[in-house]
């Protein structure tokens, strides 16, 4: 059984990568000569041999090696059906010797973990017709670690960004982030990745907007002349992203040929069978792992949308609990456990009773070392966005030592007794409280719900909202 926990120390391994064969790499040389008839035939040969050095094939090999010997891996990629141009040129070639070198167990690592996730990836991108090549995309963003958070607060396997998430209605409440949610976070990127399609008509181009945005792309497109070739534009991105294409190519490369490449080792450890059950009361990981007689880290390793050690269903919404296939012996404890009374220790945790008397928030927080706006947002249960709104922040960047104010008591919520001056927003297709709240000065998601009795972040088209002005 794949233990997913044991995954989740894994550093991001792929973001940032910088080499100086960059800096060196001719611009020229990206694209290459076609072959001739002779280097065809020659690599075909090889690849036939299945590339092995055999005493049997040296000729062989020495013949290549007399040509562009790297021919080799740009035959490969060509063979791969996709409507995602797996381009080859020396970038490309760059990452590939990384991944199958210095990284090749990390390669393994994804590999085993693709097991489980890739077919989560693979139906979320079938859904929005988005190509298969990238469900490779988490191993770049996050090592499809589904709790990892970056420094700048994008959460989860396809590292979405607070507001990008709640555009694409990924929920973030008290209880659940599902940028972790390896479900949906899949469908809400691929949703993101046919809208970039859609703007800029180009799967290269989409990728790279996924790191640096879509208005990033196009300014680059506009410095390029208005080409939309990837290779031409390239120099105009930031350099992550410069770099961010050619490692996934390289990465689809190692996922497809890790076979040719004895190095990358994929651990023998058996594919986890899950089941999907819908949970209508609160109830505790822990709880719920003694019935199915398994580790509560392990179920927590399963079901990372939960920020807490509860899930919080009722009968009005329900909760997906993901737990492993049971066996026969399981089923009566299991079952006896779901159909217990709810725990009195578990309802008043219910939202309208989050915040309990004794439970003295600061008004203030000062910034420790390696902390950042969205674990600062769950100590305190807010929201980073009314973080950034109460500290006049116009990003996600905070510095130690910092005093940020944290303005949880409901009361400081509550618009002031002073005759506050109003005006109206009518709901669009479209909108979110997000939204609204970043389209007008000092309004906050909070603010928005006290001032419009609003018990949940739902909008529907037509609604009036009252927002206050300063």
């Amino acid at each position: 059984m794949i233990r997913l926990s044991k995954f989740i120390a894994l550093s991001f391994i792929f973001i940032g990568l910088t080499t100086s064969s960059e800096a060196s790499v001719n611009r020229d040389s990206l694209t290459y000569a076609s072959l001739s008839l002779k280097e065809f035939k020659a690599i075909k040969k090889l690849v036939n041999a299945d590339t092995s050095l055999v005493p049997a094939q040296t000729n062989l090999q020495l013949e290549v090696l007399k040509y562009k010997p790297n021919l080799i891996y740009k035959y490969r990629l060509d063979s791969i059906r996709t409507e995602f141009p797996l381009d080859y040129n020396p970038f490309v070639q760059t990452y590939i010797d990384i991944f199958l070198d210095k990284r090749s167990n990390e390669m393994g690592q994804m590999l085993a973990l693709g097991r489980y996730y890739f077919p989560v990836f693979e139906k979320a991108l079938q859904a929005y017709n988005i190509p298969s090549e990238f469900k490779y995309l988490p191993i770049i963003e996050s090592s499809m670690n589904p709790m990892a958070i970056s420094r700048v607060g994008a959460t989860g396997m396809w590292q979405f960004m607070y507001t990008t998430a709640r555009m694409y209605d990924l929920t973030i409440d008290n209880y659940v982030d599902e940028r972790r949610d390896p479900t949906e976070a899949s469908y809400a990127a691929a949703r993101y990745l046919r809208d970039a399609y859609n703007n800029l008509g180009d799967w290269m181009l989409a990728l790279a907007s996924y790191n640096c945005g879509v208005g990033c792309v196009n300014r680059a497109i506009a410095k390029a002349g208005g080409s939309r070739n990837f290779w031409d534009i390239q120099a105009y991105l930031p350099s992550e992203t410069r770099n961010y294409v050619p490692a996934f190519i390289a990465t689809a490369y190692v996922m497809n040929y890790y076979p040719k490449h004895p190095q990358v080792k994929v651990p023998d450890e058996k594919t986890l069978r899950t089941d999907s059950i819908s949970v209508n009361k609160f109830m505790s990981f822990d709880k719920i792992a003694k019935a199915l007689n398994i580790d509560a880290e392990d179920l927590r390793g399963l079901n990372p949308v939960y920020k807490k050690n509860i899930i919080n269903g009722t009968i009005a919404e329900p909760k997906r609990l993901i737990i492993p296939k049971l066996s026969f012996k399981d089923y009566a404890g299991f079952f006896e456990a779901f159909n217990a009374e709810e725990d009195g220790s578990l309802k008043m945790l219910s939202a309208s009773e989050l915040v309990k008397p004794n439970l003295k928030i600061a008004n203030t927080h000062i910034v420790k070392k390696g902390e950042t706006l969205t674990a600062i947002a769950d100590k305190y249960r807010v929201e980073v966005q009314d973080i950034k709104v109460w500290n006049s922040l116009s990003n996600y960047t905070i510095a130690v030592g910092q005093q940020l104010v944290i303005r949880k008591e409901a009361e400081q919520l509550k618009p002031k007794k002073e005759t506050p001056t109003y005006i109206t927003y009518k709901v669009k297709a479209g909108d979110n409280l997000v939204k609204i709240a970043e389209r007008f000065e000092n309004v906050s998601v909070s603010t928005l719900k006290v001032l419009n009795n609003l018990e949940s972040s739902v909008l529907t088209i037509g609604m009036v909202l009252k927002i206050a002005t300063h």
